[in-house]
């Protein structure tokens, strides 16, 4: 792996860790639900992103996996809450 290559994963990886901790304080400190809803599915997001990045990193097919399966419970979790918001109830 180029030195270039090595420098930019190390530097997208704190980036998106930094993201995560604002994030995670607007998750906590949130004024509406709405506010909490946005930064857990950008939480979701970012957390898939870093699995792809580590996945480039070490060359691995099973962090490609994992930020499927991120994606995928992110959606979803994302659509509950947002329905549980707009009905008060997620299941029907």
């Amino acid at each position: 792996m180029s030195p270039f290559l090595s420098v930019a994963i190390i530097l997208t990886l704190l980036a998106y860790g930094i993201a995560m901790l604002l994030l995670l304080w607007r998750v906590l400190r949130g004024p509406t639900a709405q506010d909490r809803i946005l930064a857990a599915d950008l939480i979701y997001s970012i957390a898939m992103l870093t699995a792809l990045v580590v996945g480039i990193r070490y060359a691995s097919n099973v962090f490609f996996e994992a930020a499927l399966l991120i994606a995928l419970f992110g959606f979803v979790g994302s659509s509950a809450m947002a329905k549980f918001l707009l009905r008060g109830e997620v299941i029907e």
